[in-house]
């Protein structure tokens, strides 16, 4: 029997007074996930780690807690905190960073709403991992750039990885802004990390020298695409998803205008989603690097400036 009932259109929880123990509730959120088909991938592709996450959570229980935790019996008000966030999650489809009002990048914490996506970006393997290719100990970077920032996350990485460098972070979304600014003042980054709104650099001069490092994850889905979107998805700003007809728009503006931004020898990186093919048509006279990914995925491509002349 469906673990929820559909009634008149709506979801409708079963009782759920069975549900003494953590892990009975897991249990009973994931069938419910599978049930209904419910849409992952903001903060996690795996049910029983979001709705863990989300427990959690609500309990005001460690992350990292003892296993042993998923067994204690639960009080009654400890029951109702979990039936209440599980029909945010499920009956509101409010995606679960928007409930918690935090995402976890590595080891860093970032607080979102319904102003910003939901961080997620494979720029987490690459900030750590292959920048020194090009950035190796022995050279000093000075500007560095993350244009579409959002939250504000990916500058305040880029600014934890290059401890010396300026960064830039810009966006067209005031709203977006204001929580990069919560963001940048909580890892306390003020002092070099600065905000800017603006179309792509229409609004920001190049710095002296140039930027040695422009990222970008910006807005790449089509616009016909973004109409089919699952419900969680909806609920993220369009601004930042919408790439226009064929999901280039923002991509192309970028490209363009980051010719004259980059330093003599800085280089390009560019998160494109689903549209390494198109990119590769588009852009063939440069000669797209592709950076590897651990689930294949590799889309992200780098353009070094002297590519760009």
């Amino acid at each position: 029997m469906s673990v929820a009932r559909q009634l008149k259109g709506t979801i409708a929880l079963p009782p759920t007074t069975q549900l003494v123990t953590l892990d009975e509730w897991l249990t009973f959120a994931e069938n419910l996930y599978a049930d209904l088909g419910l849409s992952l991938g903001q903060i996690s592709d795996s049910a029983h780690d979001e709705a863990l996450y989300l427990f959690l959570h609500a309990l005001g229980w460690p992350l990292n807690g003892n296993v042993s935790l998923l067994g204690k019996r639960l009080s009654p008000q400890q029951r109702i905190a979990l039936r209440s966030v599980l029909e945010r999650r499920v009956v509101q489809k409010i995606p679960a960073a928007y409930i918690t009002r935090e995402a976890w990048l590595n080891e860093h914490r970032f607080y979102v709403d319904e102003r910003v996506l939901i961080p997620r970006s494979y720029f987490l393997e690459v900030i750590p991992h292959m920048l020194d290719r090009w950035f190796p100990e022995n050279r000093r970077v000075k500007r560095v750039v993350d244009v579409c920032t959002g939250s504000g996350c990916l500058a305040i990485l880029l600014a934890h990885h290059f401890p010396k460098a300026r960064v830039d972070a810009i966006d067209l979304s005031t709203g977006a802004l204001e929580v990069a600014a919560i963001n940048v003042g909580d890892h306390r980054l003020g002092e070099r990390v600065r905000l800017f709104k603006s179309d792509v650099f229409e609004s920001v001069q190049r710095p002296k020298g140039g930027y040695d490092l422009i990222i970008s994850n910006p807005p790449y889905e089509p616009s016909a695409l973004c109409d089919r979107l699952p419900d969680e998805f909806l609920k993220e700003p369009r601004l930042a998803l919408d790439g226009g007809k064929d999901g280039l728009s923002i991509i192309r503006k970028l490209i363009a205008q980051s010719a004259d931004r980059l330093s003599p020898n800085g280089v390009l990186l560019i998160e494109v989603g689903g549209l390494k093919e198109a990119m590769n048509i588009e852009y063939a006279h440069l000669d797209l690097e592709w950076l590897p990914s651990q689930d294949g995925a590799n889309c992200i491509c780098a353009i070094e400036a002297r590519r760009l002349c």
